[in-house]
């Protein structure tokens, strides 16, 4: 999928986030922007050492979420690194704070994100960056409780396909409540700066 296409997906979900809001957004001084929409909930899935994970192993931290596949050639790297780079800059200047940050890249294409694929992923950005994946229902499962989307384009007859996925990367405070969609568009200063407006 092209930068085009990935940026009017993000847009999409943006959108989609913004009408699932249950009161006006924005609405009290100082309310997280996704304050009230219905995005998240609980989901069950494997991580890189094949151990299940849950979202209620998260409860009392802070969490990012963000999904793609560990192939993508360009969009889900520079998002992910851009988020890692960001949460980087805002464990320097609150450690504490930071620490309680657990970023999470769920993995949607069941055939290629292998547990050793997930694991090699992860390594190349922040040192607790979790990568889960799963079967395809438990992954469905999470893309809708998460307002996101994925398909998994037609096979090619050289075995290639595209992965088409929703792009936003959301920030969750400590009861699993969506906050905000972290700016990773504008760089890792922009996902500092935002991360320091929620996280507390």
């Amino acid at each position: 999928m092209n930068r085009r296409a990935m940026s009017t997906v993000r847009t999409g979900l943006l959108a989609l986030s913004l009408a699932l809001l249950s009161t006006g957004c924005g609405s009290a001084a100082g309310e997280p922007p996704l304050a009230g929409a219905a995005m998240g909930g609980p989901f069950e899935l494997v991580d890189g050492q094949g151990q299940t994970v849950r979202w209620s192993d998260f409860d009392g931290q802070y969490r990012i979420i963000y999904f793609g596949f560990t192939y993508c050639p360009d969009i889900c790297p520079t998002d992910v690194q851009r988020m890692s780079q960001g949460l980087r800059m805002f464990e320097r200047t609150e450690p504490k704070l930071g620490a309680e940050v657990q970023p999470i890249f769920i993995a949607v294409d069941r055939q290629r994100d292998t547990p050793e694929k997930l694991r090699e992923f992860a390594s190349n950005f922040h040192p607790r960056l979790l990568t889960l994946s799963g079967s395809t229902r438990q992954l469905d499962e999470a893309a809708e409780n998460f307002g996101a989307f994925y398909s998994i384009g037609e096979k090619q007859p050289d075995g290639s396909y595209a992965v088409n996925h929703s792009t936003a990367t959301v920030l969750y405070g400590r009861d699993g409540e969506p906050l905000a969609i972290l700016p990773t568009e504008e760089g890792a200063e922009a996902v500092a700066t935002e991360l320091g407006r929620w996280v507390s």
